[in-house]
């Protein structure tokens, strides 16, 4: 079977064009937080082009959705793809997307070549991938996979206080948030499609990265509790700053990550906020969100520990308060050996150049691999750069990326 017979990308590019045109922002600029009129009319559009494509649609309690090709096999389990289509605020029109609509576009792709699945083929977007309205990534796949229970959900906030109980009840879904949670063997194997939000495979002119391990993820919250005061009238030996205390904590972490010993070590501050924020008074309180990752599970947890240690010495040091939360310290996954050989083998029947590489960015197979054997397919992004209105994708990189993934589902679902 050639699967890259009957591949025009055009109508992925307008379906990419479309979907990224519903917005809460303008053009160029893409943001769908979950559950917001953004979200819910992506969600209604790229479940109309499910349906037109003949396959069966399904939503669970928090809106993962589920768009199957049945196999001459039903009973059999599926084999599975797909990714997210919410967005942070500010992002662009690639990221989960060309996973969500390049996957649907390889079923089309099957479809007119006349391939008949032995297994279902199901399309998987998953709920709040991004961490934009809870605080939490992969929201959807972490319940699937049990890694986050119904009890922690329900406890979920916004900003404004409001739960994800009242935000998925105005979303439309219902139901027990237990159903969630899928079991262990429900996908016979999992693929996911994405680009690499990174610049390697582009600076070395490879058409596709074979994903063997996803790093590991940890997040902690800090607050800082100092003494606020007058920034002229109170002086320099008396001073419990904040705001001071904060900043050595971020060169801490950033030292303890560069000091790991592995490239694959990394740690960041992405969230300061600073009481009462006003330039002649003092700060007296500081919160930090971290973020450290890596694929070696004991050396993320190094960097953690090494965290936890500058907290203490930098509050009895400065005579400040230091509380360090562990909000996530996920386990790394490794992708599976015998998805990898088929994709290297599509890949090679494709005439497509590739490398085996990490994902030092997380995605919900991460812990789609809690269920199932899971491997990701990552296509090349200009520049590296995601998360930014200029993220993009040639139509050459996502035409290789729909043709393997076409070729190993059909391998896999044979």
């Amino acid at each position: 079977m050639k699967a890259g017979a009957d591949l025009t990308i055009d109508r992925l590019l307008a379906e990419l064009r479309a979907l990224a045109a519903i917005s809460e922002a303008e053009p160029p600029v893409v943001t769908r937080v979950v559950f917001a009129e953004a979200d819910l009319r992506a969600r209604a559009y790229v479940k109309g082009l499910c349906a037109d494509a003949g396959l069966s649609v399904r939503e669970d309690a928090i809106g993962n959705t589920f768009a199957r090709w049945l196999g001459s096999e039903p009973e059999l389990a599926p084999v599975g793809t797909g990714s997210h289509i919410d967005a942070i605020p500010n992002a662009g029109s690639y990221d989960g997307t060309v996973g969500v609509l390049g996957a649907l576009e390889a079923i089309r792709v099957l479809q007119k070549l006349g391939f008949k699945p032995r297994r279902s083929i199901e399309l998987v977007i998953f709920t709040a991938e991004e961490p934009t309205r809870f605080g939490i990534g992969c929201l959807g796949s972490r319940m699937m996979a049990g890694v986050l229970s119904a009890e922690q959900a329900q406890a979920l906030l916004d900003k404004e206080g409001r739960g994800l109980d009242e935000w998925r009840g105005i979303a439309g879904f219902a139901g027990s948030l237990q159903s969630v949670r899928l079991g262990a063997g429900y996908f016979h194997q999992f693929i996911e499609l994405h680009i690499e939000q990174g610049p390697l495979l582009e600076s070395e002119g490879i058409d596709l990265g074979l994903v063997t391990h996803i790093a590991a993820p940890a997040s902690l919250r800090i607050r800082i509790e100092g003494e606020g005061g007058h920034a002229g009238a109170k002086l320099m030996p008396g001073r419990r700053d904040a705001l001071a205390a904060a900043a050595e904590l971020i060169l801490a972490l950033e030292s303890a990550a560069k000091s790991s010993g592995a490239i694959d070590t990394v740690g960041t501050v992405g969230v300061c906020q600073v009481f009462p924020g006003a330039v002649n008074s003092i700060p007296s309180r500081v919160r930090l969100e971290t973020d450290i990752r890596d694929i070696d599970e004991m050396r993320r947890d190094g960097v953690i520990k090494a965290l936890r240690k500058a907290c203490e010495e930098i509050s009895a040091r400065r005579g400040v308060e230091v509380a360090a939360q562990q909000v996530n310290a996920d386990p790394p996954a490794a992708c599976d050996a015998a998805i990898l050989a088929a994709l290297e083998a599509s890949a090679k029947a494709a005439g497509r150049s590739y490398k085996r590489m990490v994902s030092r960015a997380y995605h919900d197979s991460l812990f789609v691999a809690r269920l199932a054997p899971t491997a990701m397919l990552f296509i090349p992004c200009r520049g590296g750069v995601s998360h930014r209105p200029d993220e993009y994708a040639t139509p050459e990189w996502m035409g290789s990326g729909v043709n393997v993934l076409a070729r190993t589902l059909a391998t896999l679902a044979a």
